[in-house]
């Protein structure tokens, strides 16, 4: 027995629902879903037929986001030069930790502390595919462990947006990318 197909309206206010639910988390954790569904233009029904549960929201966010990070490394290796292409996605992962910064909680008790997170590994070898890039241009230190990197992006999750976030990881990731260089 095949199940029904999604309607197009369905998945479009899934989609606008997505949208807004971003837009609302980044500018305050506490977001409420009533105010989420108002602003997508949908009832808090609809809102809870896609997402039966805060934290099912967050974590469709949370994968949606993640895997357009995966996405994204590849194609901006096409595009620019290794360490170009690492800056950029190095810039393309703290904007999305802004919106990590109130959500982490839940999504870190949801993969158990990462240890079930089926987009770690993915991740780490988006990292990879970077560096590997860099170090075989001599543009970046060869043989760097993706994973110790990710540790040093995990700290970007730890800044407060309101606090002068997006300067302070703009240095932050000064940093990390001069540690990574062949040639600080």
């Amino acid at each position: 027995m095949n199940p029904k197909p999604t309607r197009r309206d369905a998945l479009d206010n899934r989609e606008r629902i997505l949208t807004v639910a971003r837009e609302a988390i980044a500018a305050s954790s506490g977001a409420s879903l009533t105010a989420i569904a108002k602003q997508a233009g949908v009832g808090i029904g609809t809102l809870y037929r896609h997402f039966p549960t805060r934290e099912a929201l967050i974590l469709e966010l949370y994968r949606h986001d993640i895997q357009h990070l995966i996405d994204r490394a590849p194609v901006l290796l096409a595009e620019h030069p290794p360490l170009v292409a690492l800056r950029l996605w190095f810039a393309e992962v703290a904007h999305y930790g802004r919106l990590k910064y109130g959500v982490a909680e839940v999504i870190h008790a949801a993969t158990d502390g990462g240890a079930d997170d089926e987009y770690f590994g993915p991740f780490v070898a988006a990292i990879d595919v970077l560096l590997k890039a860099g170090g075989a241009d001599g543009s970046l230190k060869p043989d760097i462990d993706p994973e110790d990197v990710l540790l040093q992006l995990s700290v970007l999750w730890r800044i407060d947006p309101a606090r002068g976030g997006e300067a302070r990881a703009g240095r932050i990731l000064g940093l990390i990318v001069d540690g990574l260089r062949a040639t600080p």
